[in-house]
C-alpha cells in the first residue's frame, strides 16, 4: 500500500472564497469516488494559523505503484491539477505503508 499526500499553498494574494479556489476545491471532493485506483481519499482546508502551514491537503492510498500510475493519469485528477496550476503550489510524498 501507497500513502500519497499533497499539500497545496496558495498562491500570493489568492484566498480561498475566490470562485475558481472553490471550484478547485469541490473539484479534489469529488475526486476520491471517480478514481478507482484510490484505495482512500481524504481531502480539506488548513485549520492551523500556524505560518509554516500550507492551505490544503489530500491524504490518500492505492495498492501499489501501477494504481498510483493510473491514478496520476485518470482525466479527472488531470483536469483537478489543470486547475490547481492555475493559483497554487503543491509538494507530494509517496511512501509505503
Amino acid at each position: 500500500m501507497i500513502r500519497h499526500l499533497v499539500l497545496f499553498k496558495l498562491n500570493e494574494g489568492v484566498g480561498r472564497d475566490e470562485p475558481r479556489v472553490v471550484e478547485g476545491a469541490r473539484l479534489f471532493r469529488e475526486l476520491g469516488p471517480l478514481v478507482p485506483a484510490l484505495e482512500s481519499w481524504e481531502c480539506g482546508w488548513n485549520i492551523s494559523d500556524r505560518p509554516i502551514a500550507y492551505d490544503f491537503a489530500i491524504n490518500s492510498s492505492v495498492a501499489d505503484a501501477d494504481a498510483l500510475k493510473a491514478y496520476a493519469e485518470h482525466p479527472a485528477h488531470r483536469a483537478a491539477v489543470a486547475h490547481w496550476a492555475e493559483y497554487a503550489t503543491w509538494v507530494v510524498a509517496d511512501f509505503e505503508i
